[in-house]
Parts: structure tokens; C-alpha cells; sequence
């Protein structure tokens, strides 16, 4: 199952960061805060990456073309090029990058993976969250139910935006963008989706979190998965400090071993 990971916004909120790179290259630890989801997704088994760039989206690129070098010994001949890497440690992923434009919205750029998504379900989340949800337990709620679409909610204040919940059903009755009540769950992101949602994406200027999820909603078709554990986004140059001093003592969403 692939994950496909939404990396190409401009991330304003963060500009002290981000006007030299994408948000998800932001570092926690001296590592982009898109490897510690991946790192997390990995752990759990899903390692078929497929991260949707747009703004600067050449800073991604290049991160991973050259991650092995930058993580293992090398012998080059620098009369053939031939490169011998040597002891070191590296991923057992593979990586996709997309360019999916600086101006599409998140509905667009997940519209603009289907080719490589295919007739298969496949992972969602943001490029920006991390948390310690059980990825695999989340993907077994989700194929157990008759979702096109399950997300996973958490508990944060309510600068996010808030769900109204059916806890018979495990459906999702409404979504309110950036809602002003303050606590309660809200998206957390980290989605399992079937491939049918792209059929509720019209073009580039579709919001997901706006008239997908909305369809899916009215259609019966938009499920929860509850997580009650650690979940934290960087939307702020403060979130960027909360991660930071997490890091450096116990980082709860660091579920991965050294």
C-alpha cells in the first residue's frame, strides 16, 4: 500500500522557515519533519512513498536523491564517476517525488497521484503532523468498514477544524475548516482512502478537506479511526520549538529503533 504524503504547500504560517524551504523539510533533531513520518510509516511496514511537492519542490528532490550519500561511507573514482558505497545505513523505501504545482490546492495535488495510485487503496496524510497512531491498526479499522475514506481523529484545540461524530457507526456526521470551539477531536489527518475518492476531486482547485470530504460525508462514506495517543503539527514556529524539546528528551512519536 502506498503512502502518499502532501508536501507542496507554502506554508506562510511558518515563513521564518519556509521561504527558504518546504515545510516539510522544516527540521526536527536535524532531521525534515517528513522523515520522522516516514521513519514512523516505515516501522509499521508501509515503505512505497509518494510525496506530492509543489512549493519548492527542487529542495525535496535533491534531499532524497542524495540521502544515500549523505548517509553511508563512498568510494568514488572521480576519473569514471563509479561510486563504490561502502558501510553505512540507509532506507529500504522507495520514493516517489511529484511535482504536483505551487498553486493546486490539496484536492488537486492528491488527483494528480491516481496514475500511480491506481485501482488500490493507499495512505494519506500531511507533511506536517507526527504522531504514534498504530498505522496498521488504523488500515485494519479501516478495511473493516464500508468507508471510501477513513480519518483518523485527535484531541487538540480548536484552531483546527472540529468533526461532529457518529460513535455507532464510526462515520463522520460533519467537518468544520479551522472551527472556533476549543477542544474536542479534530482531522488528524493519517487517512487510509479507496482509489473512489478520486472521483470526488474536480480539478487543481479542489480543497480536500472542503467538497471530498463534505461528498463523502453526505454519501456515508467518511469513517474516524480514535486515536487517544500523541499527535502534534507544526504550524508555527512554536510547534517547531514544542517538537524540538520533545526530541530531545523522549519524543513520543518516535516509534522507530535507532
Amino acid at each position: 500500500m502506498k503512502v502518499v504524503i502532501l508536501a507542496g504547500g507554502f506554508g506562510t504560517r511558518l515563513s521564518e522557515e519556509t521561504s527558504i524551504r518546504p515545510k516539510p523539510m522544516v527540521e526536527i533533531g536535524g532531521r525534515p519533519i517528513l522523515w520522522h513520518i516516514m521513519k514512523n510509516y516505515a516501522h509499521f511496514g508501509f515503505k512505497d512513498f509518494v510525496i506530492l511537492g509543489g512549493y519548492k519542490v527542487d529542495y525535496i528532490r535533491n534531499y532524497f536523491l542524495n540521502y544515500r550519500g549523505k548517509q553511508t561511507d563512498y568510494t568514488i573514482d572521480m576519473k569514471t564517476g563509479r561510486v563504490e558505497w561502502l558501510q553505512g545505513v540507509s532506507e529500504d523505501w522507495t520514493v516517489t517525488v511529484l511535482d504536483t504545482g505551487a498553486e493546486s490546492l490539496t484536492g488537486g495535488r492528491i488527483k494528480r497521484a491516481a496514475p500511480l495510485i491506481g485501482n488500490e487503496s493507499f495512505c494519506l496524510t500531511y507533511g506536517d503532523g507526527v504522531s504514534d497512531v498504530d498505522i496498521q491498526a488504523l488500515v485494519e479499522a479501516h478495511r473493516a468498514s464500508d468507508c471510501w475514506c477513513t480519518l483518523t481523529a485527535v484531541t487538540q484545540p480548536g484552531r483546527y477544524g472540529a468533526l461532529r461524530l457518529d460513535e455507532a457507526s464510526s462515520h463522520v456526521k460533519a467537518f468544520r475548516e479551522k472551527g472556533a470551539v476549543d477542544g474536542g477531536l479534530i482531522n488528524g489527518g493519517f487517512f487510509v482512502c479507496e482509489p473512489e475518492v478520486m472521483d470526488l476531486i474536480d480539478d487543481d482547485r479542489t480543497t480536500w478537506e472542503n467538497e471530498p470530504m463534505e461528498r463523502m460525508i453526505e454519501m456515508g462514506k467518511l469513517g474516524y479511526f480514535h486515536h487517544q495517543g500523541y499527535w502534534q503539527s507544526m504550524d508555527s514556529l512554536r510547534d517547531k520549538m514544542v517538537l524540538e524539546a520533545s526530541w530531545a528528551d523522549t519524543p513520543p512519536w518516535k516509534l522507530w529503533a535507532d
